[in-house]
């Protein structure tokens, strides 16, 4: 293996553990639920809407296992055979970091600065993309999540927002912030309601696409539907 090939892995492997950490500050249980080419290294995030981290039932997955940008991101069942639920860490840390390094506002930082943030990349079969999860446009209601290039700024960040909703993140469970919201009393937030279909670029809908929407009942109320979990 070349020196070169061998600091890719090193820094993949850490970003991998980076992530993984700054979920478990919120409180994770480990039960990996991807193919065998990505094992422990991927991530499952799923909804409090459909599952707990010993049973997720549905986690965020790439729609059809397409790594394309644009492609959505929509909830489907576990599965240790289909790629398209690998999900790996590309980034993680004080949304201080991210500010300093241009990929966040100030006003977002003067808000979570504190917080943890992540950036979560397209990873089928443990083979990195170079895609996360994220936004095409400034967030707004009902935008659904697509691949996007990651690091672009704002739009594949997610801030770990256990402020918002502090009795569920002691659970486990905790809304996740774009960090491209400029609405700090009610941000945009992933979301997923049941039934919903958010992407109409293709000949039908997106069952159960993940989207953002302004954060509810914050702090004591939040919905299932707003609160997610993982299971590394």
């Amino acid at each position: 293996m070349s020196v070169r090939n061998l600091k890719s892995k090193v820094l993949a492997a850490a970003a991998t553990m980076a992530v993984a950490a700054g979920f478990s500050a919120a409180g994770t249980v480990s039960a990996s639920a991807a193919t065998p080419e990505c094992g422990g290294g991927c991530i499952q995030i799923y909804s409090a809407a459909f599952g707990t981290a010993e049973h997720p039932r549905l986690v965020e997955t790439v729609y059809r296992g397409v790594a394309r940008v644009g492609r959505p991101t929509a909830l489907r069942h576990v599965s240790t055979s289909s790629p398209a639920g690998d999900i790996v860490g590309h980034r993680a840390g004080p949304v201080s970091d991210f500010y300093k390094d241009g990929l966040v506002s100030a006003e977002v930082n003067r808000h979570y600065g504190k917080l943890r943030a992540v950036e979560v990349e397209y990873a089928p079969h443990g083979k990195r993309t170079g895609l996360c999860a994220g936004l095409a446009h400034t967030a707004h209601q009902g935008e659904g999540l697509t691949l996007q290039k990651c690091d672009t700024p704002g739009r594949t960040v997610w801030i770990i927002d256990t402020a918002d909703s502090p009795a569920t993140a002691s659970q486990g469970h905790f809304p996740l912030v774009s960090g491209a919201t400029a609405d700090f009393t009610h941000p945009y937030a992933m979301t997923v309601a049941r039934g919903s279909h958010g992407h109409r670029g293709h000949r039908t809908a997106v069952p159960l696409q993940i989207q953002v929407a302004r954060l509810m009942g914050n702090p004591s109320h939040v919905p299932a539907g707003q609160l997610w979990g993982t299971t590394k």
